[in-house]
């Protein structure tokens, strides 16, 4: 069970619970709650290791993109030092190679941007889904907070 169905049970629970008349209230089992909450606790660290897995991942695309630019950079350079015979091949072959170069800079620039966008992006998702889930989780505190004190206030 996920997190998001976790919270789904406990607004089951409080749809279900025991209204107290003449107010807002409900009485809910207070064990079922903190038990579901215990849960929640457990299964948030798995949404902080996918945000993780997403930083690796984009760190991978990275440096996957660095390697393929330096590939060409070095495909492009032995190129370079095999036209070096004549002088006139060696201007050619300089030319070339430095249209190469560039080329290859541009290529391993967007590479690595997309790839940053890419990681941004999810990372973004994340913490936005994280936001939600935090912000559900204080409305159920705060709901269960209110419970408590009206079950306070009605017995005194």
């Amino acid at each position: 069970m996920d997190i998001l169905d976790l919270i789904d049970e406990i607004e089951d629970i409080v749809e279900a619970g025991t209204s107290v008349p003449l107010t807002n209230k409900v009485m809910v089992n207070k064990d079922e709650i903190i038990e579901i909450l215990r849960e929640i606790r457990i299964k948030l660290p798995d949404e902080i290791k996918q945000a993780a897995w997403i930083k690796e991942e984009r760190d991978r695309i990275i440096s996957q993109a660095q390697e393929t630019a330096e590939n060409i950079l070095n495909d492009t350079q032995q190129k370079l030092e095999q036209m070096i015979d004549k002088e006139e091949v060696l201007k050619i072959a300089s030319q070339r190679a430095n249209e190469i170069i560039k080329k290859a800079q541009l290529s391993a620039d967007e590479i690595r941007n997309g790839a940053l966008d890419y990681a941004d992006e999810l990372l973004y998702e994340t913490q936005e889904r994280l936001k939600e889930l935090i912000q559900m989780l204080n409305e159920n505190r705060k709901e269960l907070k209110n419970i408590s004190e009206g079950s306070h206030n009605e017995t005194k």
